[in-house]
């Protein structure tokens, strides 16, 4: 996949992504506990909107005060319930930040010195190709019904609410599309691990470790 451009040709990169509730955190975690670096799109995000940034002022310039708080930080409250009920906001809001997140994350892989190194991006289908340089794509995947009844679970949400947060996401099939190594994580964290391990073990031997 890696052909965008050669400044990150040298440094084998995994993204890592899967829909919500399904895990890709715990499974992120288990490589980190292996030594790999993971660089968060999430935190990368939080940064590129810090008070007093370029892309802050830009916010405040589209969609006016509602978007900051007292302090100049991002009301994500706010934004959140916006772009959730205006698909022209969110395609705004996303121009503004995913470029700057690109370019952090890419920043943050040219500088790393292990063997490889993952990318954390939850939105890595909704996205991609944008994320078409990196080596490979893993995605966490869980069956629906197991991602329903967990998300319902971790948020302590209904059954309704749980169902639209999912099909706001791009689909499962979408995701799998998109991937060139797939982990279940239907199952229990220690089977996690186990099938971490071995991805571990098969990304270092890509990457030439």
């Amino acid at each position: 996949m890696n052909g965008e451009t050669a400044d990150v040709a040298a440094h084998f990169v995994v993204a890592i992504s899967g829909g919500i509730a399904s895990g890709k955190s715990a499974a992120a975690h288990a490589f980190v506990r292996r030594g790999i670096a993971c660089y968060d799109a999430d935190l990368a995000a939080r940064a590129v909107v810090a008070p007093g940034t370029p892309a802050m002022a830009e916010i405040t310039d589209r969609f006016g005060l509602r978007a900051m708080q007292v302090d100049g930080s991002l009301d994500r409250a706010a934004m959140r319930q916006l772009i959730f009920e205006d698909p022209l906001a969110r395609a705004t809001l996303e121009a503004i930040i995913h470029p700057l997140v690109r370019e952090t994350l890419r920043a943050q892989v040219a500088a790393d010195t292990g063997a490889y190194c993952l990318l954390a991006v939850p939105l890595l289908a909704e996205t991609w190709p944008a994320y078409a340089w990196v080596d490979r794509v893993l995605i966490v995947d869980v069956a629906p019904e197991v991602q329903l009844e967990r998300l319902q679970r971790r948020d302590a949400i209904e059954r309704e609410l749980a169902l639209k947060m999912i099909a706001a996401q791009a689909t499962r099939a979408q995701r799998l599309a998109i991937a060139t190594d797939v982990v279940d994580n239907s199952g229990t964290l220690e089977q996690l691990d186990e099938a971490v391990d071995a991805l571990h073990s098969k990304f270092l031997q890509l990457a030439g470790a």
